[in-house]
């Protein structure tokens, strides 16, 4: 009874709990702030770098799905090794990693040397992705995880507000190398706060790593996000684009048997067994299908259709972070007193309403405003879901399962974000000829073909409009994501 009371809140112990939890909650954040502006940044960018290495489509693409696929396929195993050699050592070399890729990626003597230095990227990404929700979790009292959370989710939102606009202004002023050395700076003072924030933890047993499930995992993204990648410009009666989806989906039975079978699977599909992660999983996938690929699509529909630079297009996704930034810290608060499940579904439709507005906007000659309503509600829909799904997932958890399922939560939640890029990119340039789909990632097709501009328009309304209809599936997952369970007991080792 004494070590129950000395943990309610306004006890001495509770305060000093707290105190390292906001500490706790700098140092994630940190991180969470620094790789997303990486990927925010080079969104926007990205044209920049593609003019650069006079790179064709088919690596411009891959400049942004290497990192992608890499942090998906490495997230869960990182969450494992994490249990076994400390979490706070694998978080801090997570930092070292993606600092040393970010230096040697500014440093590219060309277009697939820059792919494989943001492969070093995403796994140091994948490290402090794995670790930073479990560290806030284990670190925040239940009563005001919600708050922290918020906080946590919103910072990602700062980097997407701070990330276009500063991708937008070094790719126009310093050189396309500096949007990877901003990374360097900021990856050091993440690694010496770190290190002097946070405890060392008791390691977990010793288990084996599921090598095979990983590879197979890896095997199965890599041939869908290749078949997606030339559906576009080769049509789906190519080759490429029949094996790479034929690979992709005679491993899933065959990576379901595996991991059924592993005792320690990197994909534990036991987990869809319980229905409140299964679909708040669901859920989940169907937001980031339809989130993640929006600030490059607008960025490219600025930059490509309406002729703008860099900068103006960075200044015109600047909705979405905001919707963000605000939304998550606000469901933080709220989250005291209305249940996650009703803010991931609210946050669901908002998500879906800012992509109808979108959708039925599409149009050169649309006024500003409209289209940055369409992305502020979408905004405001991604940092509202996040922040009440997280929540969700993460309270409803015994503290033993937290590593794995926080592993398994974003590595579907990355997946969806890797085929959200790869459909977007895909369905986009499919409107307009192979000749011509390169002048699309460089951001000059504006200049070259007024006639493939209006052929483009009909690309971005097929684009918003499978995302739109991914939205709503997200919204009916998330419905029916309610639990019966009770919060989880930190500290209770259930």
């Amino acid at each position: 009874m004494v070590a129950i009371a000395q943990d309610l809140p306004g006890s001495p112990e509770y305060i000093s709990k707290l105190r390292y939890a906001w500490r706790v909650c700098s140092v994630t954040s940190l991180g969470l702030v620094m790789i997303g502006i990486s990927g925010s940044t080079l969104n926007v960018a990205l044209p920049t770098v593609v003019r650069h290495f006079h790179a064709d489509a088919f690596a411009a693409g891959w400049v942004l799905l290497a990192f992608l696929l890499v942090n998906t396929a490495t997230l869960v195993f990182f969450g494992r090794v994490a249990d076994l050699l400390g979490r706070r050592e694998i978080y801090l070399a997570g930092f070292v990693l993606f600092t040393l890729g970010s230096l040697l990626a500014g440093l590219s003597p060309g277009i697939w040397f820059l792919i494989g230095m943001r492969a070093v990227q995403a796994v140091g990404a994948a490290m402090v992705l794995a670790n930073g929700t479990v560290i806030i979790t284990d670190a925040f009292p239940p009563d005001r995880l919600s708050q922290g959370m918020g906080v946590y989710i919103g910072t990602l939102s700062v980097a997407q507000l701070a990330g276009p606009t500063l991708g937008g202004l070094v790719a126009e002023t310093a050189g396309w190398q500096w949007i990877f050395w901003v990374n360097v700076p900021a990856g050091l003072i993440a690694l010496i706060w770190g290190a002097f924030t946070l405890r060392r933890v008791h390691r977990g047993p010793r288990r084996p790593v599921d090598a095979l499930g990983n590879l197979i995992v890896f095997a199965a993204l890599s041939s869908a996000l290749v078949a997606l990648s030339e559906a576009g410009s080769r049509g789906l009666s190519s080759p490429v684009v029949i094996v790479g989806a034929s690979i992709a989906v005679l491993l899933v039975p065959v990576l379901i048997v595996v991991e059924r079978r592993a005792s320690h699977p990197v994909l534990d599909v036991r987990l869809f067994g319980e229905r409140m992660l299964a679909f708040a999983n669901l859920a989940s996938f169907c937001n980031a299908l339809a989130r993640a690929a929006l600030i490059l699509l607008v960025a490219l529909y600025f930059q490509t259709a309406m002729g703008v630079d860099a900068v103006t297009a960075a200044l015109g996704v600047l909705p979405v972070p905001i919707g963000m930034a605000l939304a998550s810290p606000i469901t933080g608060a709220l989250g005291r007193r209305v249940p996650p499940y009703a803010l991931s579904v609210g946050g669901s439709l908002l998500s879906a309403t800012g992509l109808g507005v979108l959708l039925v906007s599409t149009d050169p000659g649309t006024p500003y405003w409209i289209i940055g309503a369409g992305l502020f509600l979408c905004g405001c829909g991604s940092g509202t879901f996040l922040t009440g799904n997280t929540t969700q997932v993460m309270t409803a958890l015994p503290a033993g399962s937290l590593g794995v399922v926080n592993g398994f939560r974003i590595m579907i939640m990355n997946v969806g974000a890797v085929l959200s890029v790869a459909l977007t990119l895909s369905v986009l340039t499919g409107s307009v000829s192979a000749e011509l789909r390169g002048q699309v990632y460089a951001g000059t097709l504006s200049r070259v073909s007024p006639v493939a501009v209006d052929q483009l328009m009909t690309g971005f309304q097929k684009t918003y409009s499978v995302l739109f209809a991914v939205a709503l599936c997200g919204a009916l997952f998330a419905s029916l994501a309610r639990s019966r369970t009770a919060v989880r007991k930190v500290g209770n080792g259930e």
